[in-house]
């Protein structure tokens, strides 16, 4: 089984929760055992060790450049496609997280 490990960030972490488990719903359908964990953007750095990708939610996206800097480039950073994070389609962000890890290997 396929493994991402995936950081969702937000205003207060609570806005994903549903997101996190939509995804979680899509990864098993497809195969894949996706840990997605949701943290307020203050508390991002203790939570990076061992994420594969970091995805913003767009209420955040004026961060994306101090985030990519934070990381050094070292994990693939991207806003949330606006319409998947409004409807809560966890299989499309779950599609962006897989695209964005697939690009960086």
């Amino acid at each position: 089984m396929k493994k991402i490990n995936i950081l969702l960030v937000c205003n207060a972490g609570m806005s994903t929760s549903l997101l996190i488990e939509k995804m979680e719903k899509a990864g098993v359908a497809k195969g894949i055992d996706a840990t997605v964990d949701a943290r307020p953007i203050e508390d991002i750095k203790s939570y990076l060790p061992g994420k594969e990708v970091i995805l913003l939610g767009p209420q955040v996206r004026f961060k994306e450049k101090q985030i990519r800097a934070m990381v050094e480039d070292q994990i693939p950073v991207s806003v949330i496609d606006m319409s998947a994070y409004g409807t809560m389609n966890g299989e499309k962000v779950l599609q962006q997280a897989l695209g964005l890890v697939s690009q960086a290997q």
